[in-house]
């Protein structure tokens, strides 16, 4: 018999899972930790996460490993940040300012004029930007697909950048009609 206002108490908790609790507590937490860099969501997600565990337990699919506990701690960790997201988008929303991912426009002004640089580099300058930049391969590979070394590949890039650089920057200001006198390179294999 039961008093009244007593609560029924269910069985004891599984000693495999007090078990594993005492292992990955530490791991889960440093998991955790390490990824958030904040000691309160550390330890709240863990709690989660053990809560999770001991929900799977209960429905006969339990965690069987530390492992299993990681993951789930993973998935907690994604969740929060993807909530915390979908949070700061509704408060964005509500102070009335437009949301400023959404509107590509600058994105594509600055795409567009990023390849009008390009355009106005030298053959050699513009390959070997774009290979490692927007290909992004790396440097011994740009080397062998241009039939350089690539000593002489990492000189052409740092030229390069500085040319797109500059012409680039000139773009805000003007049209940027002289030409660098440093931009000529020579097409064959350097040294």
């Amino acid at each position: 018999m039961s008093s009244p206002g007593s609560r029924a108490v269910g069985p004891p908790p599984d000693p495999g899972l007090l078990s594993l609790y005492d292992r990955a507590l530490p791991e889960v937490y440093g998991y955790l930790l390490a990824r958030c860099g904040q000691r309160a969501l550390a330890e709240d997600l863990t709690a989660e996460t053990f809560l999770a565990a001991v929900r799977a337990e209960a429905d006969g699919g339990g965690p069987t490993s530390v492992g299993w506990l990681i993951g789930t701690a993973r998935h907690k960790l994604v969740d929060h940040w993807r909530r915390r997201e979908r949070e700061q988008r509704s408060l964005r929303l509500l102070d009335g300012g437009a949301d400023d991912a959404e509107d590509p426009w600058d994105a594509r002004l600055d795409a567009l004029r990023a390849q009008q640089v390009l355009e106005r580099l030298t053959p050699a300058q513009r390959a070997a930007l774009t290979l490692r930049y927007l290909d992004d391969l790396p440097v011994p590979r740009v080397a062998a697909l241009l039939g350089r070394t690539v000593h002489a590949t990492e000189a052409l890039l740092v030229r390069s950048r500085i040319a797109f650089r500059r012409r680039y920057e000139a773009t805000d200001t003007d049209t940027d009609t002289d030409t660098d006198t440093e931009t000529t390179e020579p097409t064959g294999g350097a040294t």
